[in-house]
Formats: C-alpha cells, sequence, structure tokens
C-alpha cells in the first residue's frame, strides 16, 4: 500500500509540478486563512486577506479587539462572514490568552495536545485543526478534504462513508511521516480535485493516475 500511495503520489508529481503550498507570508496568515478558507474557493479567501492587510489587522491582538461587525464585513468576499467573524474571534481568544498571541509558543508544545486544544475551539473542526497544524505549524499531520475523499473513493482505495479519521489513518500508517510530503501530496490533491477529478464530469481520459482503473 505503501508502494502504492507513493506511485501517486509523484503520477500527481511529475503531472502538476511542485506546488509548495499553502499561500501566507506567516504562520499566523496562515492559520487566519485557514478559518477564511471553510467553505469557499483560495481566490475568495485572498480577497479577504488583503482586506485585513490593507486595514493593518494581521496582527492578533489588533484583529481580536475590532468590532466583530466590522471584521465580518472585511471578510465578506470569503463567503459566511458572520460565522467566520464568530470563529475568528474563538481562535483568537484562544490563541491571545494562552500563548500572548505568538505562534513560536504556540508549536513549541506537544503537537498531540495543541490539536486537541484547537478542536474544543467553537467553528474549528479536523480538517482546519489540521491545516492550521501543518502548514503554520510544520507539524506532520494529514490533511483530508472533500477532494481527498473523492479522489481516493472514486479509485476504491477508501469508501465514500469513511470517516476523516479513517481517512487520515489511510496516509498516515502507508506514508512516512514528512511535513513536506504531507504538505505536496494535499497541494497536488487539491489542484487534481480542482481542475481534473471535479465533482461533476471528471476528466478521467487525462487523469495522472487514470492507470489505476486498469
Amino acid at each position: 500500500m505503501q508502494k502504492t500511495l507513493l506511485k501517486i503520489y509523484y503520477s500527481f508529481y511529475d503531472y502538476f509540478g511542485p506546488l509548495n503550498w499553502w499561500p501566507g507570508s506567516t504562520p499566523f496568515e496562515i492559520m487566519i486563512g485557514a478559518i477564511l478558507t471553510q467553505n469557499t474557493s483560495w481566490k475568495n479567501v485572498e480577497k479577504a486577506i488583503s482586506n485585513l492587510q490593507r486595514n493593518k489587522l494581521l496582527q492578533p491582538l489588533e484583529l481580536y479587539m475590532i468590532d466583530e461587525k466590522k471584521l465580518a464585513c472585511l471578510i465578506k468576499p470569503s463567503g459566511y462572514f458572520n460565522l467566520k467573524a464568530k470563529r475568528l474571534k474563538n481562535f483568537l481568544k484562544y490563541f491571545l490568552e494562552n500563548y500572548q498571541g505568538s505562534s513560536k509558543k504556540m508549536f513549541s508544545g506537544n503537537s498531540a495536545k495543541l490539536r486537541n486544544d484547537l478542536l474544543m475551539i467553537n467553528g474549528i473542526g479536523q480538517e482546519t485543526a489540521d491545516s492550521i497544524l501543518l502548514y503554520a505549524g510544520n507539524k506532520p499531520f494529514f490533511v483530508v478534504d472533500a477532494y481527498t475523499k473523492r479522489i481516493f473513493s472514486r479509485h476504491h482505495l477508501c469508501a465514500k462513508n469513511d470517516s476523516y479519521s479513517q481517512v487520515q489513518e489511510y496516509f498516515t500508517k502507508n506514508l512516512p511521516r514528512k511535513v513536506e510530503l504531507y504538505n505536496e501530496f494535499h497541494a497536488q490533491i487539491v489542484m487534481l480535485g480542482k481542475n481534473i477529478c471535479t465533482k461533476k464530469n471528471p476528466k478521467c481520459s487525462i487523469c495522472p493516475i487514470n492507470y489505476l482503473e486498469k
């Protein structure tokens, strides 16, 4: 199974090239992006983050102190803006109270405990928590999303009704536990899901892993 997964990874990598994901100039910006990207495209998140940058709000305390309604207005391009404003405030409260707004402090402790703590924050689920850990903290937590389930269930490597933890375990048990690999593999999966293995009318003839069906 490890050989199969690595073959899939290198097929993606050869097809798309290195993607070096996730966008963001600082760990804090990446964490904010991980929350904003829930149920929307990255293009919309970029617009919301750009609004925060223009208003000099990409600092933990400044973002926490801003009025929630004003924050919702600024992140409106990301969709579900009132809900996401609340979720950002919940995360920022935790981040400031426990780590004084320091990403370095946040990621210096036990990663499994941090993941559990993040999951206790209203509005942060497993995908968001793992995105924060992997992309902002450089911790080896494989991120599972809708693209992952779609692609790998279509090739009968997981089931459509498998839980997040089941799909994640499939990857973590069969891949070397390396941040760079987890990072790049997830980015490649997103690229395939967005452009080839689409929800409707997938372009199977040009899929780099269509050999799995032969």
